[in-house]
């Protein structure tokens, strides 16, 4: 049996590889004095050793929900798209790979407090499922 039967990755950072690269990206600066600068060859390895997009591999994974928010500074809405873009044409099995888009929140979750907690019950419901608590 899997370990892992539910991966839940709310606004992701996963394609830190090409948002490090690119000094036009809001906060790629300043992440530099963290992590390096990946324009340069020592950063560029060691980002590429923990980029989640960067290291998806042909093998199972566990059904995925992955969202994102179309208005978010952080985390462009495109690398969660990518991420489940990918993870779908790699991944070796039938389990879901979703991808949830909030075209009205910022970064995280929605600003009201009733939407907040839809998208909260609609998240644990999810995992819930996939641990086979319905």
């Amino acid at each position: 049996a899997a370990v892992f039967q539910a991966m839940l990755l709310e606004v992701p950072f996963v394609d830190a590889l090409n948002t490090m690269s690119d000094p036009t990206i809001p906060l790629t600066c300043n992440d530099w004095a963290e992590s390096g600068n990946t324009n340069e060859r020592e950063a560029f390895q060691y980002v590429m050793e923990y980029s989640p997009y960067d290291n998806i591999r042909m093998q199972p994974y566990p059904a995925t929900l992955c969202t994102a928010s179309l208005n978010d500074a952080m985390v462009g809405y495109w690398e969660p798209l990518k991420y489940v873009t990918k993870l779908r044409k790699t991944k070796l099995d039938e389990k879901p790979a979703l991808l949830k888009v909030n075209f009205d929140a910022g970064h995280g979750h929605h600003a009201d407090r009733y939407e907040y907690l839809k998208e909260r019950a609609f998240n644990f419901a999810f995992v819930l499922h996939h641990l086979g608590i319905d």
